[in-house]
């Protein structure tokens, strides 16, 4: 097997895409890199829980936002804002939600095997 390899977002993994959301995911053995696109007015209580059943996001993030906004408010009450170039890391028990009217763009990276069948069991 080569040690060499690229994958492109055009033709990627898999994809999901719930109300307002667009997701990517790449996976290269172990690790798997997600892009999202959240449009302006997304909110995960409003647009993904519906899909998992849970009061908040019960999944951890490691990414890069590229571009737009997001305010995160944890279980605990701790809030972030997260800005396009700002990396971040979110332990499960949030809720999030774009700010503005631009789209919210970023990746995420995992070695948990965490797969969009994660938001229908309740997980992410």
């Amino acid at each position: 097997m080569s040690t060499l390899e690229k994958k492109s977002w055009s033709n990627p993994d898999g994809t999901l895409t719930p109300d307002k959301t667009h997701a990517a995911n790449i996976n290269f053995g172990a690790v798997t890199l997600t892009k999202a696109n959240m449009q302006p007015g997304w909110k995960w209580s409003e647009c993904i829980k519906p899909h998992v059943g849970t009061e908040s996001c019960q999944a951890g993030h490691i990414g890069l936002l590229l571009q737009g906004q997001i305010h995160v408010v944890s279980d605990d009450g701790s809030e972030l804002t997260i800005n396009a170039g700002d990396a971040y890391r979110l332990a499960p028990g949030h809720d999030a939600w774009v700010v503005g009217d631009e789209p919210a763009v970023g990746v995420e990276f995992s070695t948990d095997k965490k797969e969009f069948a994660a938001w229908t069991r309740g997980e992410g």
